[in-house]
């Protein structure tokens, strides 16, 4: 007996005839199929009317359409108690949760917000999902017909209320965005200091929904994980565009010590794994899981799994006919291209996410502030003592504009360390700024997006130094780029209404123009004449 019906049960006698409509409901609510549940549901209204069975039932139907409200009656009404982990709770804490929330809408998604900061985010989210949606549409044969709900939450702490994971298994794995109950719950990347890759997670979520809704949720977590791994940059691009060098070289050093993280481990949820490091092996091994199928079979493969196991076939079987093996065929097949990636040599440095505090407040920031120079502390990152002697010498130098000698003793630190760490490149790229050596500045940072892509920091640099060269498309691209991680910083959206303006791209100036002037809590017209002021204020400051 399931779990949901044994609920149903408990909560009072059924007629006989309505136990099919009540195991048909549960099916439906378990594929996900909430258009098919609300149907059997109309049957049920007619045979037992008053009954807390249908009071439940329509109370789970109201949660997943985001009712909550009618969620919260429909469980009272069924007598569920309010306890934790009850669905009773759940509503009232989802409830709670979103209730001041703002709404904006594009032709396929929902997105719900909350008042302030988080409507930057809007405009970004809509198009990169939009982009998601049509781009799995072609690949995987399926997106769903209705408007897709998303919420964006203000911090970990609420999407443990929303979500049933426990906010200990949340910061343990550092999970900030969930695919549950026929929607999207995601993190605000205002909850992490330095922001995270939000626009890339919500296209991983939503490659989740889509995943369950073509395969009528059939599909085991460490397949789950692959297809939404691997298929999460497709929003900007092509397939595998979410595996970064560091990550690479975790998995390198987990093969090399026979550590891997086994499929039957990942169950019930990455999030459960016992640490971070263990939740991006994992995330690392599925992602080459798909990839495999994916480079063997096109998308051809990743559609017929999704297809097989719709039909009732197992996940070992439904892989095996894809990739035209059989799964211990594929097993091998799987190792062995993990053991021929181009693994780097030595462990690199991994971005760990730091929360803010949940309870922390905006702070006030000085709108003539530049973007990302709080210091980088001691360097403890920095692994080699000469470099992080230089490195300490540099950033002292630079505090008391002493700047050609900033220079010298930053170059030290990389011309030791290279690319490995961010703080020594972006500390002697903003150095090499400010005595007018661009070039040298660019190449530093390039450099270093390549071994750590997606860093906020480094692209609003990056941004700076070729909005001083002019070169306003490269300034655009990294702008973009850099809120896709921390859309909160004000230089970035000035930056790029800059670029923007540059390039006759008045719709992206304007969207870049109106966030400026509600981070910075001005009028649009205080932005132009701020933005006025910094060109001049870098005119005067022009070596000579």
């Amino acid at each position: 007996m399931s779990a949901l019906l044994a609920l149903l049960l408990a909560v009072g006698p059924l007629p006989p005839e309505a136990k099919a409509r009540v195991q048909n409901v549960e099916a439906h609510l378990n594929d996900w199929d909430v258009e098919g549940a609300k149907a059997e549901l109309k049957g049920l209204r007619a045979i037992a009317p008053d009954s807390a069975t249908l009071a439940l039932l329509e109370g789970r139907v109201a949660l997943e359409e985001g009712r909550y409200d009618d969620a919260v009656k429909g469980f009272e009404a069924a007598e569920i108690e309010d306890e934790p982990q009850s669905w009773l709770r759940l509503a009232k804490e989802t409830r709670g949760v979103t209730q001041d929330f703002q709404k904006a809408e594009s032709a396929h998604f929902i997105v719900f917000f909350a008042k302030g900061k988080d409507e930057v985010l809007v405009p970004w989210a809509l198009e990169a999902l939009e982009a998601q949606r049509a781009a799995l549409e072609q690949d995987l044969g399926f997106a769903p017909p209705e408007k897709t709900r998303v919420e964006l939450l203000g911090s970990t702490r609420d999407l443990a209320k929303v979500s049933t994971l426990s906010l200990e298994a949340i910061k343990t794995t550092g999970t900030i965005a969930i695919c549950k109950f026929n929607k999207l719950m995601v993190t605000s990347p205002r909850a992490a200091v330095r922001g995270y890759d939000w626009l890339d997670t919500l296209a991983h979520e939503y490659t989740h929904l889509v995943v369950s809704r073509k395969s009528r949720n059939t599909v085991p977590i460490w397949l789950h994980e692959g297809f939404a791994k691997y298929l999460e940059s497709r929003w900007r691009g092509p397939y595998g565009g979410a595996m970064t060098p560091s990550t690479l070289a975790l998995l390198g050093e987990r093969v090399r010590k026979n550590t891997l993280v086994p499929f039957a481990k990942m169950h019930p949820s990455m999030a459960l794994l016992p640490t971070a490091e263990d939740a991006a092996t994992a995330f690392a091994e599925v992602y080459f899981a798909a990839d495999l199928l994916y480079r063997t079979q096109g998308t051809a493969a990743l559609r017929g799994v999704l297809e097989g196991m719709a039909k009732g076939v197992d996940d070992q079987h439904a892989v095996a006919k894809a990739f035209g093996q059989s799964f211990s065929g594929f097993e091998r097949a799987w190792t062995a291209h993990l053991k021929a990636q181009p693994f780097p040599k030595e462990l690199i440095p991994r971005e760990k996410l730091q929360l803010a505090g949940d309870e922390a407040k905006d702070k006030k920031k000085d709108p003539k502030a530049k973007a990302h120079e709080v210091s980088f502390g001691d360097f403890a990152e920095v692994q080699e003592p000469a470099a992080r002697q230089w490195a300490h010498l540099g950033e002292l130098m630079r505090e008391r504009r002493r700047f050609p000698a900033a220079v010298e003793e930053y170059g030290r630190a990389h011309a030791l360390v290279q690319n490995r760490y961010e703080s020594v490149s972006n500390k002697y790229a903003l150095a090499l700024l400010e005595v007018g050596k661009l070039s040298e500045a660019r190449a530093v940072l390039e450099q270093s997006l390549v071994m750590h892509p997606n860093a906020g920091p480094t692209e609003v640099h990056l941004g700076r130094v070729t909005l001083r060269q002019k070169d306003y498309a490269a300034a655009k691209t990294a702008f973009v780029k850099a809120i896709a991680v921390d859309p909160f910083a004000e230089e970035t959206h000035l930056g790029l209404y800059v670029a923007a303006k540059a390039l006759g791209d008045q719709s992206l100036a304007a969207r870049a123009r109106n966030a400026a002037a509600l981070l910075l809590k001005v009028s649009p017209d205080a932005v132009d004449k701020l933005v006025e002021q910094d060109k001049a204020s870098e005119s005067a400051d022009e070596p000579l």
